[in-house]
């Protein structure tokens, strides 16, 4: 009566079924379980430089930060790897939110959650696209992780803990040999 592809259709239709619902339950199941973890975020060696370039004269930050924090409660059975950045915010005559990403790291599950940092210097350039850093009395330093799941939704978390530093009123002189 039927053959054997319509059987093999029905058997592989009924296969998806179940790992689509299997796959939904597994985003269920750990959607609503977001903690959020203390971090600690320690600065130290404050500095700022003039920056110039073919756009013209900008701020540069220099910071060396020391962070730690346990993202143990974070991973589940659904979490594949966490992305984390350390951003700087602060507010500037021009912009009313500036954000620069500092330092970021990607974390999979498996490895040591738990993150003890001293004295690491930025990867990217702490660079303000005028002279919004001189004097700013605060700019904050926050820790936030996106969480990549094996199913469901790219979450955005941000830590429960952040720094604000002031930066100086004064450029940090250069010598030239």
């Amino acid at each position: 009566m039927n053959s054997v592809v319509s059987r093999l259709n029905s058997l592989f239709a009924f296969t998806l079924m179940v790992m689509a619902a299997l796959t939904f339950l597994v985003f269920l199941s750990t959607t609503f379980q977001q903690p959020r973890v203390p971090v600690s975020i320690r600065v130290s060696d404050v500095s700022l430089k003039k920056y110039e370039d073919y756009t013209g004269k900008s701020d540069l930050g220099s910071i060396s930060f020391s962070v730690y924090v346990d993202l143990g409660p974070i991973f589940n059975w659904n979490v594949k790897l966490l992305f984390l950045y350390l951003a700087a915010e602060y507010a500037t005559e021009n912009n009313a939110l500036n954000q620069v990403v500092l330092w970021d790291k990607i974390l999979k599950r498996g490895e040591n959650p738990r993150l003890d940092f001293h004295d690491i210097s930025p990867k990217y350039l702490f660079l303000d696209d005028g002279n919004g850093l001189k004097g700013n009395k605060n700019v904050t330093l926050s820790l936030s992780w996106n969480i990549v799941p094996n199913a469901g939704i790219l979450y955005l978390m941000p830590a429960s803990g952040q720094t604000v530093i002031p930066l100086p009123e004064k450029y940090e002189e250069f010598r030239s040999y």
